[in-house]
């Protein structure tokens, strides 16, 4: 956990550092083929075939929203790979990396801006992500606040405090950070103040109920919180939306057997969407079915993103 704490920290203290250097695994791991990701090891020894394999999702809201929304998914990855599959709620994004990089976590979602870091610091091998019935896929960022707040545009933020997700969060913290700054010629901690929410669904629920000021999220979970009538649209008024990127990403920890990753691969992309929970909670946002993804091409500009704000993984 240090590991993590001193890595939340430095992307804290680098935002205005340009760092331009590559993408590099941690020292544990290898790329020998050059894709970003950690090797399967080549040393059966050095494999794992648990009998019970731990599968967490990213804490964008309360973890106890999604454990029966993933209960038929996890039943069929039971299925599908012959082992016991059990839902681990975590409550942060760095407890999540911190229990795959401790070898207590085997399958996992990391939201967008965590994917950096669980692939650099904790062997996670990502390779699904949730799509449309016609392979469209992503979300936006969005600066909310709410109705008659006096923040009527991005430029009135100056001099307040804009709470953000978490350090690890794309949406949250990451990409309106570089975007503030190159956009709008505002810096992080001097034009304007920042907090830490702790979870998207705290940000926006604050933000609701006039507890934030103003707020950085993911128009996706937004959405689903007012289908499930959470919160209503009239509490908001949005400043600004972002480009599109990538969603949560779904993966292994790197050292799993290569026929085990096979299986969990194909419970993926074997899974029937129909009158399930994931349909149900996911399809608000128009999702329908698991897509193959390379974190190489897929999460390029999040890794640009990091670049931008001078954010480095230091892993030991």
């Amino acid at each position: 956990m240090k590991a993590l704490a001193a890595l939340a920290t430095l992307t804290a203290l680098a935002v205005a550092v340009p760092a331009h250097a590559e993408f590099q695994l941690g020292s544990r791991y290898q790329d020998n083929d050059g894709d970003l990701v950690a090797d399967i090891p080549s040393d059966a020894a050095e494999q794992i075939d648990p009998d019970t394999l731990i599968f967490a999702y990213t804490p964008v809201e309360d973890p106890a929203v999604y454990r029966e929304v993933w209960s038929e998914f996890l039943d069929h990855m039971a299925e599908t790979t012959g082992k016991t599959v059990q839902f681990f709620p975590v409550q942060s994004n760095a407890a999540q990396i911190e229990a795959m990089r401790a070898g207590r976590l085997h399958v996992a979602g990391f939201n967008t801006g965590s994917n950096p870091i669980a692939v650099a610091c904790a062997g996670f091998r990502p390779f699904a992500m949730m799509a449309g019935k016609d392979g469209s896929f992503g979300y936006e960022m969005e600066i909310i606040t709410y109705p008659d707040s006096g923040i009527d545009e991005v430029a009135d933020i100056k001099g307040k405090t804009l709470t953000h997700t978490s350090q690890t969060s794309n949406s949250g913290f990451k990409a309106p950070t570089a975007l503030m700054k190159a956009e709008f010629g505002m810096i992080s901690g001097e034009d304007y103040d920042t907090q830490f929410s702790g979870k998207h669904d705290n940000s926006i629920l604050g933000v609701a109920n006039k507890d934030y000021e103003v707020a950085t999220v993911a128009n996706s979970v937004k959405k689903r919180m007012i289908e499930r009538g959470v919160v209503s649209d009239d509490q908001f008024n949005v400043l600004y939306t972002s480009q599109t990127f990538p969603t949560t990403g779904y993966g292994t920890v790197y050292n799993l057997t290569p026929e085990l990753q096979e299986k969990i691969h194909d419970a993926f992309f074997s899974f029937d969407w129909a009158g399930s929970g994931l349909e149900e909670e996911f399809g608000k946002n128009g999702e329908a079915q698991f897509i193959e993804i390379t974190f190489k091409k897929d999460w390029d500009v999040i890794r640009k993103i990091d670049d931008a704000n001078g954010v480095t993984y230091d892993c030991q």
